[in-house]
């Protein structure tokens, strides 16, 4: 798939790991493996997988999609054929996709040994947390919701409970909605749900818990040498065969690149300012994950990608 490895996310992150380092991670306990987009996740995943036969599962909430491949940076066909994967591309672009969908897919699969890798904190936080189970929301307070963040994401934001907002991405339009929605419907903030939430299906302290934290630099360069590595892989003919069937607040259409992509199909800007925007929003959405991992898993185990 392309000139940066593995799901255009790596030159060979376990290649610039040098052995000693490698071998201090378990060879039997469940490894979780985090990071921000780019960092390298799959590379020393796959090296994981291969060397202690386990089973590669995703926890990025976009590669879960069977319409993205190149543009979420999933393994390549290739690869998933070459070592066991689980939980990419299983979704179709029309269907709902919550942590709870996918806590619930992954616990079977636990009875293998695994390397779970991907850059969605929240998965991780309800693997190894527990996730409550929180009512659904209304149709009708879901649709006052989608007119509020459109008219006045600013108010929306600073009607969450103390609570919440501060366990939220408050940058994160869906997280904020997600969070404005349950206090709407249920009259409980969304940080007092999680807080009465369901017994971890793994707990952390049971694994090998990894989050790399790469320089910013060195982290923006892969950026934008990655998007366009996925623009010589296809990404742009992966969009114009969605653009038939876009619907843009669709949960799958948050892949970043594919609006930015769409813009560009549809006339409304060249190449140039497409790809510059698609990366500097990938830089951004790379800042936010950073900041949760340093929030969420100041336990976890840090590794410094050079």
């Amino acid at each position: 798939m392309s000139a940066l490895g593995s799901g255009c996310e790596h030159p060979g992150y376990s290649r610039q790991m040098n052995a000693a380092e490698l071998a201090k991670i378990s060879r039997e306990a469940p490894v979780l493996i985090a990071g921000p987009t780019a960092s390298g996740k799959s590379a020393l995943a796959a090296e994981l997988a291969a060397r202690d036969s386990r089973v590669v599962v995703n926890a990025d909430a976009v590669q879960v999609y069977s319409c993205w491949r190149v543009l979420s940076a999933r393994p390549s066909a290739a690869e998933e054929a070459a070592l066991p994967h689980a939980l990419y591309g299983h979704v179709g672009r029309d269907q709902a996709y919550s942590v709870g969908h996918w806590l619930r897919d992954v616990a079977p699969l636990l009875a293998r040994p695994v390397v779970i890798v991907g850059g969605t904190g929240l998965y991780f936080t309800a693997l190894t947390e527990g996730l409550a189970e929180v009512p659904a929301v209304p149709p009708e307070v879901r649709a006052a919701a989608d007119a509020l963040r459109l008219a006045d994401f600013g108010a929306m934001r600073a009607a969450l409970d103390p609570d919440t907002a501060a366990r939220t991405d408050l940058a994160n339009p869906m997280r904020v909605q997600r969070a404005w929605e349950v206090l709407r419907a249920t009259g409980r903030g969304l940080a007092d749900w999680q807080a009465s939430g369901a017994a971890a299906v793994l707990p952390a302290s049971e694994t090998e818990a990894l989050v790399l934290r790469p320089e910013a630099a060195w982290l923006n360069a892969r950026i934008t040498a990655r998007f366009s590595a996925m623009l010589e892989a296809g990404a742009l003919n992966e969009v114009a065969a969605e653009l038939p069937t876009w619907v843009a607040d669709r949960p799958s259409a948050r892949a970043i690149g594919a609006a930015e992509l769409v813009n560009h199909l549809q006339g409304r800007c060249d190449l140039a300012t497409a790809t510059a925007a698609a990366t500097l929003a990938t830089r951004q959405y790379a800042k936010r994950q950073r900041t949760w991992f340093r929030s969420r898993m100041k336990d976890w185990r840090s590794i410094q990608p050079t």
